[in-house]
């Protein structure tokens, strides 16, 4: 697994908390030199199955610059043939003739940053396009890619029900693969965040609506949920998000990316400036974020992989772990089990409907 983290945006969007920030293109050109050369360095020739290009806003390169960093990959890395390769565009960013050339030089899944078809969400989201290019958008896409997601958001300043609904009846009706649907999160360092006190934010109870409405009425369309926010058509899960939740090794390229070797997690140091001038001069970029104990990765093991509808392996968590799952988390399991929160069926431990709506307070009892 790769993931290769480009953090330019046209502007940043108001509730955005990610590592990212205002296109400048000089700065770009500095920026992908040394992307590559971090990619260089690693010269381990890993075989990888799914490589993802996240943002900020990927599409906002130009072709040829997203071409040298996959031909960086391509050489430092044996790509499998069948490798799901995903990258996140915006409407407004592209057009028929740059999703093309997307195709061509190997991307096969898009994920596309929609949000709402509300225009009136859209302003106050802080997005650079309107509804009505994230039809087109959608629309053309269709056009070269065959594996098609839309991101999708909920608990939005001023959004209805009824807002809720339409925005997921129109993505269902695109004839799209994927959609993964987020509640909004006012984060620290975003403009929400300032703004806090005068969003006029639905109430707990219409957010519990939304979500119970999420939840019934996506998979009554024909996306069958696989984890807590994303649901798909048979076959079209994204196999690159099912690698983090499943605990695989992933390398991490770019500002602010993370990397997990199974053992140690590093992160990059986040200001692109930064990074750059550092790569430059051939000094280390990352550091070490966590050392992953027995006790830490049996956490994740059960809290990552209980975030999928299929949950968890009580045999591959002994196979991991050398225990008996049962024996370490037993009386966690028994107590959801008995608030109808968690089931046990044969080999597998999971949510029922009742305990994803809740998963929070659950994935707090598995850590120490």
């Amino acid at each position: 697994m790769v993931y290769v983290h480009i953090p330019f945006c046209v502007k940043k969007c108001n509730y955005c908390a990610f590592n990212s920030k205002t296109f400048r293109p000089s700065e770009v050109e500095d920026y992908i030199d040394a992307l590559c050369r971090e990619i260089s360095l690693q010269n381990i020739n890993h075989n990888v199955n799914t490589i993802y290009f996240g943002g900020g806003t990927p599409s906002i390169l130009k072709i040829n610059q997203l071409a040298k960093i996959l031909n960086a990959l391509k050489k430092f890395f044996k790509i499998d043939s069948q490798a799901e390769i995903t990258i996140e565009i915006n409407p407004g960013t592209v057009d028929k003739n740059f999703l093309r050339e997307l195709r061509l030089l190997g991307f096969n899944r898009l994920s596309i940053g929609v949000q709402s078809f509300n225009d009136n969400l859209l302003k106050i989201l802080g997005r650079i396009h309107d509804s009505k290019t994230a039809l087109e958008t959608v629309a053309q896409a269709k056009k070269y890619f065959n594996n098609v997601s839309v991101d999708l958001m909920y608990a939005l300043p001023n959004q209805t029900l009824q807002d809720l609904e339409t925005a997921i009846e129109i993505a269902a009706n695109l004839n799209i693969q994927h959609i993964s649907i987020y509640g909004l999160e006012i984060e620290e360092g975003t403009k929400f965040f300032a703004q806090k006190n005068f969003l006029n934010l639905p109430s707990e109870d219409l957010v519990s609506e939304m979500y119970d409405f999420i939840t019934e009425k996506i998979p009554a369309l024909g996306f069958e949920r696989y984890e807590i926010s994303n649901f798909a058509k048979k076959n079209f899960e994204s196999r690159h998000n099912i690698g983090y939740w499943t605990g695989k090794k992933y390398f991490g390229f770019g500002a602010g990316a993370h990397s997990f070797d199974g053992n140690l997690r590093t992160s990059n140091i986040k200001p692109v400036a930064e990074y750059i001038k550092k790569i430059q001069a051939g000094e280390n970029i990352s550091e070490v974020e966590e050392i992953v104990t027995l006790q830490a990765a049996m956490e994740e093991f059960c809290f990552l992989g209980l975030r999928m509808v299929e949950g968890i392996s009580a045999k591959k968590f002994t196979a991991h772990f050398g225990k008996n799952i049962f024996d370490v988390y037993g009386a966690v399991i028994d107590k959801y089990l008995k608030l109808n929160l968690l089931k046990n069926e044969g080999d597998r431990i999971f949510f029922t409907a009742r305990g994803f709506k809740v998963s929070n307070i659950v994935f707090a009892d598995f850590l120490a």
